[in-house]
């Protein structure tokens, strides 16, 4: 199947590593050239790197760039460097590294502020700098994208934060979609489940640490949830990812579409 990214240009937030990397990693095997950001310069070094040699994409289709998505001036830096490298921008994948564990006892203010800086204002502040080239690449191809989590649709009891910051994303990307869909651009959500990422790795060793569990103990309790009986890969969670901002996904707008292997056991 055509997806008709070939010569497209996109953003993908907090692509150092994880899903971010691999949705850029499918992007440009599909043609497209792909701006990804990160706050270290040697890691997002290090992915373009790893996507060159994974794909075998020469360094004009892949521009590194350190941004730290909490900050809206890095933010509104990258999008403008993206799109004088590239010429224009046609998709936008917003996504960042989720915040700390904890319930409500173990989180003060200031840690649910920078819970909902991380994860929501990044998402909001991310699209509002990139909607002015969108609306421009419209008549083309236009999308946004916002990677959110398993937990908007069904909360995890040790992700009070993460919960709540993902549900707010939830509710933007609807309005959003709402309000832009008339001029043609597309917003959608992504909601990974249980995937093997780094994330995954760090939340699993939080959960043996609070709890005594073994790792492979608490790995085979994410697992047994989904109707797939396993947990999933990068690679799954990107072709989904890929397809939605894609051309032949052009009618489908303002879903949240769950990427689980079927851990969400409700009818909608």
């Amino acid at each position: 199947m055509d997806l008709g990214l070939k010569g497209k240009s996109a953003f993908v937030a907090g692509s150092s590593s994880g899903l971010g990397r691999a949705i850029a990693r499918e992007l440009i095997l599909e043609g497209c050239r792909v701006a990804i950001c990160s706050r270290g310069k040697e890691r997002i070094e290090a992915a373009a790197a790893w996507l060159m040699d994974q794909t075998g994409c020469t360094s004009s289709s892949i521009l590194p760039i350190v941004c730290d998505v909490t900050k809206e001036s890095d933010i509104q830096k990258a999008i403008s460097d993206t799109i004088a490298q590239f010429g224009g921008l046609n998709i936008l994948v917003t996504n960042s590294g989720g915040p700390r564990t904890g319930q409500i006892d173990d989180l003060d203010a200031d840690m649910w502020r920078n819970g909902l800086e991380l994860n929501l204002m990044s998402t909001i502040n991310t699209c509002r700098a990139a909607l002015p080239a969108l609306r421009k690449a419209a008549s083309d191809h236009a999308s946004i994208l916002m990677i959110t989590s398993l937990c908007a649709k069904q909360p995890v009891p040790s992700l009070y934060l993460s919960n709540v910051s993902r549900a707010g994303v939830q509710g933007f990307a609807k309005s959003l979609s709402e309000q832009i869909g008339v001029e043609g651009i597309t917003v959608n959500t992504i909601l990974p489940g249980y995937t093997k990422t780094d994330r995954l790795t760090h939340l699993s060793e939080s959960i043996n640490a609070q709890t005594g569990k073994s790792i492979e103990e608490i790995e085979a309790g994410w697992a047994a949830i989904s109707a797939l009986k396993r947990i999933g890969t990068e690679e799954e969670f990107a072709a989904a990812a890929t397809f939605l901002v894609s051309n032949r996904a052009r009618f489908i707008t303002g879903i949240a579409l769950v990427v689980d292997g079927g851990a969400i056991k409700s009818l909608l």
